[in-house]
């Protein structure tokens, strides 16, 4: 291998690539049955920041027999000279060739890091079609909120997990060890074995087949596998990573985490991940405050993320955050809660912050009026949004960040202006002091996704967008607040990935070809090129952005994330007719389908 030292100083941020971090983990190899990579297909920086890789590093790290290291996407200067130097890409923690390793574990989060995929495989010396790796390994896998529309990716992938990963990546890592010891080591005999472990999909297992018009019609199991697979579900929540490793480079989140909560029962019909994160699982306050200790003695990190999809909805927030402020009181140490919701954020809360750094409150209405919330099932009113600004000038905040949707389903015009005049009327909010808040909005653009209550509705064109953004670039800018909005071609790109079929991934595989990578990253992103990809494919992006009648077959059917087909129908005719459905967590089971799985749901317990 040649000498990576030598490469080094020739590109930038080099400490993305040396490894050799505080609480790294170093096994020695032939020690070891299992060598898993686990890859996040983005910069290191940026999966540094990403907790669901730190919890299988600490588990499957945890068995002696399973080696786990890291790998992340060079950046384009780094790959340039490792394909001059015919250096493979490589792990962190030793070195090694990616290609030397028995499992490679791909993190999907967001549909833009795809091509990346394809990019880390091929610096490896890894074919990126699974059908060219016939029977050779690394086993190459994915997980992740987007496997949960597996089809875009199904080629380049030997098998995905669905849901949760904590279990069934030991499960599928012991299934391996087994296969490794046995006489007969084909691949075939590998990938049946993972057929049988509940939340595995093998693709090459499944036909796709579509209509005479070119759409999507079914998925056709071959030989005995699954018709279905079901989402995995932990229960309760396995312990929390206590000496995560620390990166050399400023990540983007650039502290310590907890989860101290998993799944959302608020039902906000955009959002995929209050469904497929369900159902809600609290970890008890004495573990959190434990991990905190832990954290900080093994970190030394001068801020904590307490982490869920609504912070605030943990039960025991104000009796937690006491707990924490008072224990690390004159100690510097900053809690952080990214996930908050203007309904529920307390006086008692406010108070118990009241010492912490006063940086920015981030709340998201998402919508700019109280017909389209409720459409949405946000339940959140002007009334709370406004009595939460004013509670927090008192306390001593002044920034505040806001995020909305524009592209909704059955927005108007009326309801974009309402973003512009609600953030008008919310800074004329003034202290005792006579301060006014500074806010910032951040528009981003509504896209459907899978398994939600609106995966049927139409995405909005690039003109539609553009109008919608004028507006809201004349208004803010009387009400003197910053705006920020994602590129509508972004956006379109996103929702072409999110509900593509498995046609799509020629188009993926064609768009790396043409230089496409780092799309999430706007001085990289080459829409010319995806629009090339796509002409040469017989891809119509149009197809795929279109409304979808309530009884057309989708390419992710064969996947169970728990929630009923019957339930999200439901969800959708209330919000065409502008209808809320309170939180299931109040006491009243609306009948989503968790309460049928062997699981059960703890929402209501």
């Amino acid at each position: 291998m040649p000498d990576l030292n030598r490469l080094l100083h020739r590109v930038k941020c080099p400490a993305r690539y040396t490894g050799g971090e505080w609480n790294a983990i170093r096994k020695d190899w032939d020690s070891c049955e299992v060598h898993v990579a686990l890859a996040y297909p983005d910069a290191y920086e940026v999966g540094m920041s990403n907790l669901g890789m730190m919890i299988l590093y600490d588990l499957l790290n945890a068995r002696p027999e399973i080696m786990a290291e890291r790998v992340f996407t060079p950046w384009v200067d780094m790959a340039s000279e490792m394909r001059a130097a015919s250096l493979p890409l490589f792990t962190l923690e030793s070195r090694r060739p990616l290609a030397d390793f028995d499992i490679i574990g791909f993190s999907l989060g967001y549909e833009l890091t795809y091509t990346n995929v394809l990019e880390m495989l091929q610096l490896a010396g890894i074919p990126p079609l699974a059908r060219e790796r016939e029977n050779a390994l690394p086993l190459v896998i994915a997980g992740g909120s987007c496997a949960l529309n597996p089809e875009p990716m199904s080629d380049f992938m030997d098998a995905l997990v669905m849901g949760d990963g904590e279990k069934v990546i030991l499960e599928l890592a012991d299934a391996f060890r087994l296969w490794k010891r046995s006489q007969s080591r084909s691949k075939e005999g590998l990938l049946r074995a993972l057929c049988r472990i509940e939340g595995v999909y093998v693709p090459r297992f499944y036909r796709d087949e579509y209509s005479e018009e070119g759409r999507f019609r079914r998925l056709h199991p071959i030989g005995d596998v699954p018709r279905s697979i079901k989402r995995r579900i932990v229960s309760p929540l396995p312990p929390p990573v206590i000496r995560p490793v620390v990166p050399f480079v400023e990540a983007i989140h650039d502290r310590g985490a907890v989860e101290i909560q998993r799944g959302c029962t608020r039902g906000c019909r955009f959002c995929q991940a209050s469904i497929i994160y369900r159902p809600v699982r609290e970890r008890p306050i004495v573990e959190i405050v434990r991990a905190v200790d832990e954290i900080e003695s093994h970190c030394g990190y001068e801020e904590i993320s307490l982490l869920s999809l609504s912070t605030s909805d943990y039960s025991h927030i104000s009796e937690l955050i006491n707990i924490l402020a008072a224990r690390y009181r004159g100690m510097h140490l900053n809690l952080s809660l990214p996930s908050l919701r203007p309904d529920a954020f307390s006086l008692e809360l406010s108070e118990a912050l009241s010492d912490q750094r006063k940086g920015s409150l981030t709340f998201a209405p998402e919508a700019g009026t109280e017909r389209l919330r409720r459409a949405i099932n946000k339940g959140i009113s002007e009334e709370d949004l406004f009595q939460t600004v004013e509670l927090a000038l008192a306390q001593g905040w002044k920034s505040f960040k806001l995020y909305f949707m524009i592209g909704l389903p059955t927005e108007t015009k009326a309801d974009v202006e309402g973003i512009a005049d609600l953030v008008r009327r919310l800074r004329q909010i003034r202290s005792s002091e006579g301060i006014r808040p500074n806010i910032k909005v951040n528009v981003s653009t509504f896209v459907p996704k899978p398994h939600t209550p609106f995966q049927w509705a139409a995405q909005n064109t690039e003109a539609e967008l553009g109008w919608k953004q004028e507006i809201l670039r004349r208004g803010l800018k009387r009400a003197e607040s910053k705006l920020s909005w994602h590129d509508p071609k972004v956006s379109l790109l996103e929702g072409v990935l999110s509900r593509g079929d498995r046609r799509v991934g020629r188009a993926i595989y064609r768009a790396w070809q043409l230089g496409c990578i780092f799309d999430a990253w706007t001085d990289m992103f080459q829409f010319e090129k995806w629009s090339q990809a796509f002409a040469e494919c017989g891809i119509d992006p149009a197809d795929y952005l279109r409304e979808r009648s309530l009884d057309e077959p989708l390419p992710w059917e064969h996947i169970d994330t728990g929630i009923g087909l019957d339930f999200l129908r439901k969800e959708y005719a209330r919000a065409m007719a502008g209808e809320e459905t309170p939180d299931c967590r109040k006491g009243v089971c609306h009948g989503c389908g968790l309460q049928s799985r062997p699981e059960g749901c703890q929402s209501l317990s």
